[in-house]
Order: structure tokens, then sequence, then C-alpha cells
């Protein structure tokens, strides 16, 4: 089932909508990875798209299951994003393209990216958007569906959000994007372009797809930095009342 999925969604981003969304997303996710370092970074599942071309991480690994892959690969590691097979906090970036649409148990792909992730590491997931006329789409009875994904598999933004949250990332931002309606036809979808500048304006909530950019955070954990000041200790000096009955015995005298 996994191999099928896969494959599908492989040939689904070479179509005139698949096209699309990869454009969208490709231009976000490098705009992100761009200014993410550190030493390993992995992207998990879809190995026929390489979201990691901008990083400037050392070491980038994807994972796959099993299917065709692609013979440029390279640095695949076969592995299903419920177990991933890193040592615990070892790795700087994540990025899930529609990993979750796919997975068997969506929190466990979520607890085992929390597991493998050092702090401060970042996270960059994709996926589609059910509340936009994609989502819609998929949905009615008769027509044929338009992405490789069952509509029961898609989570909303907002629902992904909050499951971050509760795993202790800070989500530094949400982006919506493709706006246009689901065309075949690159005419059609050229035609429909200009709902890309209004749809982010007036109804933003409504892409066909999103990108969300997270962090995790470590309770209690504290930054230690170098102590550039020293507390000194601040002397009393001795507070002399004069008391109104010596100031007159002096003035007598």
């Amino acid at each position: 089932m996994e191999q099928t999925l896969n494959d599908q969604f492989a040939q689904w981003l070479e179509t005139v909508p698949g096209r699309y969304v990869r454009a969208w997303e490709q231009a976000r996710v490098d705009a992100e990875v761009v200014n993410a370092f550190g030493y390993h970074a992995i992207q998990i599942g879809l190995p026929h798209w390489d979201l990691l071309a901008h990083s400037r991480v050392s070491c980038k690994v994807c994972t796959a299951q099993t299917g065709v892959l692609p013979a440029s690969q390279k640095n695949l590691v076969y592995a299903e994003p419920e177990h991933l097979p890193f040592d615990t906090q070892s790795i700087d970036l994540l990025i899930l393209p529609h990993t979750l649409e796919s997975a068997i148990d969506p929190h466990q792909v979520l607890r085992e990216a929390e597991r493998v992730l050092v702090p401060e590491g970042r996270i960059i997931l994709t996926g589609f958007n059910p509340l936009s006329l994609w989502g819609v789409h998929d949905w009615i009875p008769g027509l044929e569906r338009g992405t490789p994904t069952l509509p029961g598999d898609v989570l909303s933004a907002l629902r992904l959000r909050d499951w971050l949250k509760l795993l202790s990332f800070d989500v530094q931002s949400t982006q919506m994007g493709c706006y246009a309606p689901l065309c075949r036809q690159q005419v059609w979808l050229d035609r429909w372009a200009w709902m890309e500048q209004s749809g982010a304006r007036w109804w933003s909530f409504a892409g066909a797809v999103y990108m969300i950019s997270a962090v995790k955070r470590t309770p209690g954990l504290r930054m230690v930095g170098p102590k550039w000041k020293k507390n000194r200790r601040r002397l009393r000096r001795p507070i002399v009342v004069a008391g109104r009955a010596a100031d007159e015995g002096i003035t007598k005298t």
C-alpha cells in the first residue's frame, strides 16, 4: 500500500496541478532551509523530490520505504516514518513533505520527529488543506480525485499546529498557497492565476496547500553564557542623624 501511494504521489507531481503545488512548496521550503544551520538534515519520504537542495547543512539524508526510487538519489536510508533509525537528539533539521497524509500513525511520526530533533531544532511540514477548493472537490461523489491522498487522511493546518504545541514545538510560521481551482490543463490554470494574490489577501485560510515551520523547545533549558558583569558588594555608609537636642546644646554653648 505504501509503495503504491509513494509512486502515485511521485507521478502526480509531474501533472499540471502537481507542478503547481511543487513550485509553491519548493520556493517556501527553500526560503526556510537556507537559514537553518547544523550538522544533519533529514527529509522524510518522497525521495523523488529534493527539498534540501538549498540547505547549508553538511550531511543531508532522505528516507524512503519501498517503491520505484530514482537512480540518482544519494544518501538514501530505508526507514518507516514511525520508527526512524536515528539517535535521540541527533538531527538539526527535519522536512516532512506530505508525510503525515500517508503515514499509518501520524501521531507516532510527530513523536519520532520530536525525539530525534536536537533542542532548538527545526521541523518543516507541508500538506493539503481540507478547507480549500481542492479539499471540497475531493469530497464530492462522482468527481475524479484531484490529489494523490484520500480525503480522510488530510490534516488541517490548525489541527497540526495543536499537535505540535502539545509536543513542545514553537510554531514559527504557517503559510498557505495555491488558491487557483483544481485544473488539469495548464491553459486553465493560467487563467486562474489572478486568484493567487487575491486569495492570499482575502481568503488566506483557503489555500490548497500549507507549510508549517516550527522549532523544538525544551522546557527548563537555559542558555549558559559568559558572565560579563560581576556583582559588586555595596558598602553601606553609616548614617549620622543629629538629634534636635544635640543641635540645641551646641547652639547654647
